[in-house]
């Protein structure tokens, strides 16, 4: 009988395995597309933000583009910059990969919440302590974004993923221009080139390595949603939302055939 009962309970035992891998893959691409939307959204969601704010204080908003995201800690996005970067900062942490990348991530989040925690001052000047706490959120700022090169660099030679070119490529992409506009950042702070500008070159620079960053996490989380079967159903989901909004929006003769089929 015991023999028959662990017979009878081995396919269970497979299903319930099974199960909570899947369940752990579809984790895994969860946070990585939390990364990636992050990245991809949080430049644009910024200064859309302090525009709208503006727009409804009866301001023009010709200053809804702050000098640097960092500085977004004064405008009225405030609580987006630092939910968001705290959001980030967990992800990365939690984030688990092979040790190396653990580490990195692991310092890449812990960076990401100093700059949250750690605001840059609205302006020059100010007291010994908001001078130190600058300080601190530059160091952060700078870490941040040297781990985050570093992470996709070698995220490029992982295994298992160095056998997708096109989820590799975003990685070394990624870990390829986010130095080049940390060192064109640097250039246009000690020269003041586009200090006038309403989009400044920090900004800019910015904006490009977080998105870098972003559609490199974002393609590795389709690559996962793809191996796990979950790709075609997020596919599946998208087609029926698109065809309904269509639908909506078609043309008035195929809405009224539609009213005289369910009359």
């Amino acid at each position: 009988m015991s023999g028959a009962d662990g017979t009878a309970a081995a396919p269970l035992r497979e299903r319930a395995a099974a199960g909570k891998r899947d369940q752990d893959a579809r984790t895994v691409m969860r946070l990585r597309l939390g990364v990636g939307v992050i990245g991809i959204l949080l430049p644009l969601a910024l200064p859309a933000g302090n525009w709208i704010a503006a727009r409804l204080d009866g301001r023009t908003g010709e200053d809804a583009w702050p000098g640097s995201m960092s500085g977004s800690y004064h405008t009225s996005t405030r609580d987006v910059f630092v939910g968001a970067l705290c959001a980030l900062g967990i992800f990365l942490i939690v984030y688990r990969f092979d040790r190396f990348n653990d580490v990195l991530g692991t310092i890449a989040g812990a960076c990401a919440l100093g700059v949250a925690l750690f605001p840059t001052a609205p302006g020059t000047g100010g007291d010994a302590g908001r001078q130190t706490v600058t300080v601190l959120h530059q160091v952060f700022a700078v870490a941040l974004l040297t781990a985050m090169a570093a992470f996709c660099l070698f995220m490029y030679r992982a295994p298992g993923i160095r056998e997708r070119s096109y989820v590799r490529r975003p990685y070394l992409v990624a870990g390829v221009l986010i130095p080049v506009f940390m060192a064109l950042a640097a250039a246009a702070a000690v020269t003041e080139v586009g200090d006038d500008w309403l989009v400044t070159p920090l900004y800019l620079c910015e904006w490009l390595s977080v998105w870098s960053f972003g559609f490199a996490w974002t393609g590795a989380a389709l690559s996962l949603a793809a191996d796990i079967d979950r790709l075609p159903r997020s596919r599946a989901v998208v087609g029926a939302v698109l065809g309904r909004l269509r639908s909506l929006g078609g043309l008035p003769g195929r809405g009224r055939t539609r009213s005289r089929a369910v009359v």
